[in-house]
């Protein structure tokens, strides 16, 4: 009667010990893969911003240096 028990136990203590050492493997590794995705973001980020910055002085300069025709 005790056996399924005793076996349920076991499996769920082999769980625990497995789920324990994954983590110690697992959490470095995906702290480093969001590392590199921020890293990524923000170099995205600040080339966005300086095409951002680029597109509105050309378009600014643009329309300064169109003079009438007349």
């Amino acid at each position: 009667m005790l056996k399924p028990l005793v076996t349920l136990a076991a499996a769920g203590f082999a769980g625990l010990a497995l789920w324990k050492i994954l983590s110690l493997l697992f959490v470095p590794f995906l702290g480093t893969l969001l590392g590199i995705l921020f890293v990524v973001l923000k170099i995205a980020l600040i080339a966005g911003l300086v095409f951002l910055a680029l597109w509105w002085l050309r378009k600014d300069k643009s329309k300064d240096g169109e003079a009438p025709a007349s």
